[in-house]
């Protein structure tokens, strides 16, 4: 029998100290945790991004130098404060309303936050809850509910949310249920494939044995199993959402003003793309760095909650360290 590797032996304690429940040795596993994340600088990247965008979507208000939908025709495209005609008045600039683009890029974070974590939430609960259900009863319900997520699957989820958003008036509560019904499918799926591989595990099987209730079994042994890859994905769908309210906004069935959504600037400041380049340049600029940024994270966190892929990681550094 082969001997654990050092690397496995610092996971196995920091395991131990994180369910022991004594502070000291929480902490010092997660300073453990939190040098690791250092050394990651794509994980550090991402994270940073991922806490500025909460920051700035809570402080918003204290945040914004002026009032996003305040319009003022005499500082019409005004551009940023480094080019001539520019002031520290307007950073950015203004657009073609007067309106600071540095104000609406802060709201804009609040939509994008918003939608995000309402879609993943609903979705999330609804796709997982199916999943489980399809994956441990199998028979016929597995058939029925793969079969909806099947049919779900052939229709392109953004055409159907523009057909939807055509019919009933677009708002952020519309667009959150709509991303929410067609996003749930992939938590099924993952969710199912879980079930499957776990339910024939030894501990699973004893349990149901001495009497144990499908509920328990499910919520006891089976659901603690999907809490790593739940979130990896959880955070992926996250900036998959971004970029839908994004596209939805600028197609015009999205967020509608007076709100402000950064897709929905792009779209107004698409007209005047070679006057006023900062219109569509800074709020493209935030959603592209906010889904790097979250996508990032979720890189850092499928390796840092999966042993066999921090095992990987931690072989491919000795194995750079002795190299060199």
């Amino acid at each position: 029998m082969s001997l654990p590797s050092p690397h496995e032996v610092e996971e196995a304690q920091r395991e131990e100290v994180l369910t022991s429940g004594r502070p000291y040795e929480v902490l010092r596993a997660l300073r453990g945790s939190l040098r690791e994340l250092v050394r990651d600088k794509a994980g550090l990247f991402g994270v940073l991004v991922v806490l500025a965008l909460v920051f700035v979507a809570i402080f918003a208000p204290w945040l914004a130098p002026h009032d996003p939908s305040r319009q003022s025709l005499s500082d019409r495209l005004v551009p940023p404060f480094w080019e001539s005609g520019g002031s520290f008045t307007h950073v950015l600039g203004t657009d073609n309303l007067g309106r600071d683009v540095l104000s609406r890029i802060i709201y804009g974070a609040r939509v994008s936050l918003l939608v995000g974590l309402s879609v993943v939430l609903l979705a999330g609960v609804e796709g997982t809850t199916l999943g489980l259900i399809s994956g441990y009863r199998g028979g016929r319900v597995d058939a029925w509910i793969m079969g909806a997520v099947d049919t779900q699957v052939a229709f392109p989820g953004l055409l159907l949310a523009l057909v939807i958003l055509s019919v009933v008036s677009p708002s952020a509560t519309s667009i959150i249920i709509v991303l929410a019904l067609n996003g749930w499918m992939v938590y099924a799926r993952m969710a199912r494939g879980v079930v499957l591989s776990v339910k024939e595990m030894p501990y699973v099987e004893a349990a149901e044995i001495v009497g144990c209730r499908p509920r328990r079994v499910v919520a006891r042994h089976i659901l603690p199993n999907l809490a790593s890859p739940l979130l990896t994905l959880a955070i992926l769908e996250f900036a998959r959402i971004v970029l839908a309210e994004a596209a939805l906004s600028f197609l015009g069935r999205g967020i509608q003003p007076p709100q402000v959504s950064w897709g929905l600037m792009v779209a107004e400041g698409r007209a005047y793309i070679f006057r006023a380049w900062w219109l569509v340049t800074f709020p493209g600029a935030a959603i592209a760095i906010t889904v790097l940024g979250i996508n990032l994270l979720a890189s850092w966190l499928r390796v840092a909650a999966d042993p066999q892929e921090r095992e990987k990681r931690f072989a491919a550094t000795a194995r750079t360290g002795s190299v060199a």
